[in-house]
């Protein structure tokens, strides 16, 4: 738990993270972490150095862009401590989770706090409480996982086609078997195919798709690695 007898101010990175699918999730959002994080710094005396930003980035990794700056950050002991509003903004993985208590947490010189799990590392107590909740978190997550898989093998044998089935540029209709072309996809499969046609590296194409104002679904600019999948799928050279 944090404690409000102390009086040194803890230098930190903050650390916020929304995954592809959940830019809009209610209590998960950017801003929702962020006044989580100022809100925490101002009642505990931790001094917020930089606040570290990984948009649309799934926690089954820990290399990310934004924390692996974050990461740097403590080994070069420019702060004391990793600041999360959530552990799962962190890692949802077990063996991810004790890959950094042992290289960082567990640590004298280097805390991690974490607002939502009242998260202090700084005691053993914290660290235990840390460990608790990361294992509860995998065993959630396998378990979504494996009904999720139960699911989607039902509707397999029903015939059905499910998400992954469904290609860029379609969508299902209420009869979850006829695929039906998705208009703003399907304009954009064609600016990137006119736009490889015209020998534009795919450097070069997310340029354009920026340029004319394409997005995600989920509204915001494409990355590279997004249009190269598209590509990929849709057997675009």
């Amino acid at each position: 738990m944090p404690r409000s007898t102390q009086t040194t101010t803890t230098k930190a990175v903050g650390y916020i993270r929304v995954s592809t699918d959940k830019q809009a999730e209610h209590g998960v959002s950017l801003e929702a972490q962020r006044a989580k994080l100022d809100a925490y710094a101002s009642l505990y005396d931790v001094e917020l150095v930089d606040v570290i930003v990984d948009a649309g980035v799934s926690a089954k990794t820990l290399d990310r862009p934004g924390l692996q700056r974050a990461l740097a950050m403590l080994r070069k002991g420019q702060v004391q401590a990793l600041l999360i509003a959530k552990l799962d903004r962190l890692t949802r993985s077990v063996k991810d989770l004790g890959l950094l208590v042992e290289e960082y947490f567990s640590s004298d010189s280097i805390s991690l706090l974490s607002v939502a799990d009242s998260i202090d590392t700084r005691t053993a107590a914290g660290r235990l409480v840390l460990n608790v909740l990361g294992s509860v978190a995998q065993w959630e997550r396998e378990t979504i996982g494996e009904r999720t898989s139960e699911a989607l093998s039902h509707k397999k044998s029903l015939g059905q086609k499910t998400g992954g089935d469904v290609p860029y540029g379609y969508v299902l209709s209420s009869d979850g078997k006829t695929l039906l072309p998705n208009a703003a996809e399907q304009a954009l499969l064609d600016t990137i195919r006119q736009a490889r046609h015209q020998g534009l590296s795919q450097r070069a194409v997310l340029a354009e798709l920026a340029r004319q104002g394409f997005t995600t679904r989920q509204g915001t600019a494409f990355r590279l690695i997004q249009v190269q999948r598209i590509m990929q799928y849709a057997q675009i050279a």
